[in-house]
């Protein structure tokens, strides 16, 4: 079985960034198979050692799944020169192969799902695998049955194929309309060129769900939390797994 580093261990099981963590063995509050370990460096087998800091016990999983509210004004990346990217949100004590799944623009805000399982991750941005996403948006223009049903049957966006079906739901028809819209695909910046399509143009989009996981309300703007048991298993149903 793979060995891991001691301080590694505990900064990727939440126990504190990797300088809080030092601070922690220097104190010889980090115990494994019982006896005090002060060397970061000390090699341990994750699954096999037990591991206890400051009298918990420590339980290594190898996957980390998060849900983000994603703000405006950040990139859906790891890392970028320009802006801010959605990890900045985390903190520390994350897994170091943690990614997002999929992109939102830099103005699109919404639900966002981080994950280091790349099986997941890949299965849910498969295109084969049409896992669905609601998207609730602000558009210039007046949306209308017509709209619906050009969005029901695909449209042109300038790609090879025309975008699969995709449900169009009208909450509010006027100068300024609100809708919810389904998609299962990811092409690029596919919601503002399908509407641009119609002749309108969108000024504010969240997505609201995505694989059947619903945004918590609860999160703020920049806020997130771990998936529930739960969520994690319709998740993967929805992925195909």
């Amino acid at each position: 079985m793979k060995q891991m580093r001691v301080d590694k261990f505990l900064t990727e099981c939440g126990a504190g960034s990797r300088s809080e963590v030092k601070q922690l063995l220097r104190k010889g509050l980090v115990t494994v198979n019982g006896e005090i370990v002060k060397a970061p460096e000390m090699k341990l087998v994750p699954g096999v050692d037990t591991v206890t800091c400051e009298g918990r016990m420590l339980c290594y999983e190898p996957f980390e799944y998060l849900m983000l509210n994603k703000p405006s004004g950040c990139v859906t990346a790891v890392r970028d020169n320009l802006h801010p990217t959605v990890m900045e949100y985390l903190g520390t004590g994350h897994k170091a192969d943690l990614a997002p799944v999929g992109r939102l623009d830099l103005d699109t805000e919404g639900l966002l799902i981080l994950t280091n399982d790349g099986e997941l991750a890949h299965r849910m941005l498969a295109p084969k695998s049409h896992v669905d996403k609601v998207y609730y948006a602000r558009v210039s223009g007046c949306v209308t049955e017509e709209d619906v049903r050009a969005f029901a049957e695909g449209l042109e966006i300038g790609e090879k194929r025309p975008t699969l079906p995709a449900k169009l739901e009208i909450l509010i028809s006027g100068e300024t309309s609100e809708i919810l819209l389904t998609v299962c695909e990811g092409k690029f910046h596919q919601v503002k060129r399908m509407f641009e399509v119609r002749g309108k143009r969108v000024l504010y989009l969240k997505r609201t769900v995505m694989g059947g996981i619903a945004l918590d309300a609860s999160l703020e703007p920049g806020q997130w939390r771990r998936l529930t048991e739960s969520e994690l298993a319709l998740l993967r149903q929805n992925a195909g797994m």
